[in-house]
């Protein structure tokens, strides 16, 4: 894959590109603010850009609106959010798109190198892939309604398992439920949120956006 980095701390910077290298990627440029990440894209166009959330000058929520900026002029554009941070404030503006091939994950959550570069693939691939924290955040946001009082404890798990990206099969093992279970666990969820259901994992994290969004 062909990667921008944008990070400011020059180390982990310097960390990231010697690593994504060594494992066979094409790190086209690496930099330290929102506005050079913006140039390099578009320079670039690279199959993946992973973007720290707090970047100079202010280091509060550079990364994430320059990602939303990205997006937004050119939907589905890569993205892998990679923060020490959870940023509610725009933070589902950017999954709510609809587009597809967006993560967020969590540094410190990041136990194993490979976990980092299969999530690389899945945004390159299209899919969203979402750290079960920044999940717990979102749907922790005081902007709810009741959408989520509609649904039952289990119907509850199987959303945020669905908005980590999970599979149906995935779903099942990790509930100890029938493949059939949890297919009617699904189709009841986009029932209750208002969404006909897909067949596609990108899909079904967007019933939990559907309902973020309300």
């Amino acid at each position: 894959m062909r990667l921008v980095i944008a990070e400011d701390n020059v180390i982990l910077r310097e960390g990231l590109t010697e690593l994504l290298t060594l494992r066979g990627h094409e790190v086209v440029a690496a930099v330290s603010d929102a506005q050079r990440l913006l140039a390099a894209v578009a320079e670039h166009r690279p199959d993946v850009s992973v973007v720290d959330i707090r970047m100079p000058p202010t280091h509060t929520d550079e990364g994430l609106r320059a990602a939303i900026e990205l997006r937004r002029a050119n939907p589905g554009e890569p993205l892998l959010l990679f923060s020490q941070y959870i940023e509610t404030s725009y933070a589902s503006d950017l999954l709510a798109d609809r587009a597809g091939g967006v993560g967020y994950l969590l540094k410190d959550r990041v136990a194993e190198v490979s976990d980092f570069l299969d999530a690389l693939r899945r945004v390159a691939a299209g899919e969203t892939v979402l750290d079960p924290e920044v999940v717990t955040q979102l749907m922790g946001v005081t902007r709810r309604t009741d959408a989520l009082a509609a649904l039952t404890p289990r119907e509850r798990e199987v959303l945020g398992l669905m908005a980590q990206g999970r599979s149906n099969a995935a779903i099942a093992e990790t509930l100890f439920l029938s493949p059939g279970s949890v297919e009617k666990y699904v189709t009841s969820l986009f029932g209750k949120l208002g969404l006909a259901p897909a067949e596609s994992d990108n899909r079904r994290v967007l019933a939990v956006l559907r309902y973020l969004d309300t």
